[in-house]
């Protein structure tokens, strides 16, 4: 599988990243809690061990919840920072995280619209149909605050799109019709406790402990 960090291609990478082995896990937030639904506040200060610390505990954070994608505030930190692990539809491993990120989405007479599945790590066990742009470009900078240009295609595209999203709160059941909405949470009523039953596994496999 070719895989790409930070947008370059490497000739490998392990399946579980050493971002995440420096991490520590962190609580998911949820549908309902208020820092869900803020637009977030731009980093302003790079190069620090807290920026790179919280990168990690992303990382791991999202592996124990076995996300493709993790934004800052559903680690209830308000700050423009997302991070990723997703393929894309060629196979391609998409690896990294981008701060301060803006979307430059196709224009209209160039865009494609796709219908595809969608889950949350914050709305845990839903799964909905949702309207996405098949390519998109993302820019922002790294943690170091050198500038990065991410361009994704299908499935990785979508995932940018829905990571980005959060950051200006909005989680993806808000682009759903009000009857899917209601079908979303249902979903994620009967499966809530499932779900998390999974994370702590997950945690423990990996050496680390989340409350149930």
């Amino acid at each position: 599988m070719r895989v790409l960090v930070q947008g370059k291609p490497v000739g490998s990478y392990p399946a579980l990243p050493p971002e995440a082995e420096r991490g520590s896990p962190r609580r998911i937030t949820e549908v309902g809690e208020e820092i869900l639904r803020r637009s977030c506040r731009e980093v302003t200060e790079f190069g620090t061990p807290e920026l790179s610390a919280l990168i990690d505990d992303m990382f791991l954070t999202m592996y124990i919840a076995d996300g493709a994608g993790l934004a800052a505030n559903q680690v209830d930190v308000d700050l423009r920072l997302f991070v990723y692990d997703c393929p894309d539809d060629n196979g391609v491993r998409h690896i990294g995280h981008i701060i301060n990120p803006v979307l430059d989405q196709p224009g209209p007479a160039e865009r494609l619209l796709i219908e595809g599945a969608e889950g949350c790590l914050s709305v845990p066990g839903a799964r909905m149909d949702v309207p996405r742009t098949d390519r998109t470009v993302v820019r922002g900078v790294d943690k170091d605050g050198n500038p990065l240009v991410i361009e994704g295609t299908g499935y990785f595209a979508r995932c940018l799109q829905h990571e980005a999203d959060h950051l200006s709160g909005h989680l993806y059941i808000d682009r759903l019709s009000k009857r899917d909405r209601k079908d979303a949470l249902r979903q994620m009523t009967d499966l809530h406790e499932q779900v998390l039953a999974r994370r702590v596994e997950k945690a423990a496999a990996l050496g680390h402990q989340l409350q149930p």
